[in-house]
């Protein structure tokens, strides 16, 4: 048997990538029996069927580091969360939210602020500001003037990386501006709504040098929360972990509780009420969804 990666899923058949080749697959029915779906990403065993014809089966999952669950991919070491300061409009909560799933699955995260041409930076400056001081790497892009580009390409070294983002802010852009022969699909902003077309209709993964890969995924407007659970949401701001010790009760929710770490930080200004309200909308939306 060969070990591979599975670095593309379409119409129940999965595509492998080994030895600098790749092979379409099928995964063997036992998977099925056990409640298990390959995904892109894994470590895989395959069995040839055909060299010529480059086709094999999938006998052996093997054990995943890893696992998103939207965009459904496995084995990822680091995230970089793309957001346009402009065309479209940057929404912090919608940021806060690929943050938390993030944070979740313990990856590594940049965030990386593009078309940074469009405005002066006197506009944007305060945005940024949020997310370097609470602690996360920023990286500012341009593809019309090539500020960041560098900086991106050199991030993505020697990594696994996925891109995420709304649509429409130059995920697949700027991977094809850093590596020309990608030729990734990409799509423009509607004017009459703003929002980026869907151009990227499924997870792939992306060899673009040794040992380093990148998967484009399909933009998102909005992030389900559900499996997320009310107690954990806090320890996924990663600003507010230092003041829970401060709070009272263990079980603080940091809403209406006495004597509060989070909210004390939070009117001495160390915690930003953009994020503390970000909070409070994800733990109501976690909270209704329990409801049903």
């Amino acid at each position: 048997m060969k070990k591979g990666r599975i670095i593309k899923g379409i119409g129940g058949f999965y595509y492998v990538y080994t030895d600098k080749k790749t092979y379409e697959c099928k995964p063997r029915g036992l998977f099925r029996q056990k409640g298990l779906k390959p995904m892109v990403g894994d470590y895989v065993e395959i069995s040839i069927i055909d060299e010529e014809n480059k086709t094999a089966v999938i006998e052996n999952i093997l054990e995943r580091k890893t696992e998103l669950i939207r965009p459904t991919v496995s084995n990822v070491e680091q995230v970089i969360i793309v957001f346009a300061i402009s065309q479209p409009d940057p929404h912090t909560t919608l940021l806060d939210r690929f943050l938390v799933l993030a944070e979740s699955q313990k990856l590594d995260i940049v965030i990386c602020f593009n078309k940074i041409d469009l405005l002066p930076e006197e506009d944007y400056y305060d945005l940024v500001n949020i997310y370097k001081k609470i602690g996360y790497k920023t990286i500012l892009t341009s593809t019309k003037t090539g500020v960041g580009l560098s900086e991106l390409e050199k991030t993505l070294l020697n990594k696994i990386t996925v891109f995420a983002g709304p649509s429409g802010v130059g995920k697949s852009t700027l991977l094809n501006k850093i590596y020309p022969d990608l030729q990734l699909k990409t799509g423009s902003i509607s004017e009459k709504t703003a929002r980026g077309r869907h151009t990227t209709r499924h997870a792939e993964l992306i060899p673009i040098a040794d040992e380093t890969w990148v998967v484009d995924t399909p933009g998102f407007s909005s992030l389900n929360m559900d499996f997320i659970e009310e107690e954990d949401l806090s320890l996924y701001f990663i600003d507010f972990i230092p003041y829970l010790e401060n709070c009272k009760f263990t079980s603080c929710k940091h809403i209406k509780e006495p004597q509060c770490g989070v909210k004390k930080a939070l009117d001495l200004g160390k915690i930003k009420k953009e994020r503390y309200n970000s909070y409070l909308q994800i733990i109501d939306e976690i909270r209704k969804n329990r409801r049903f």
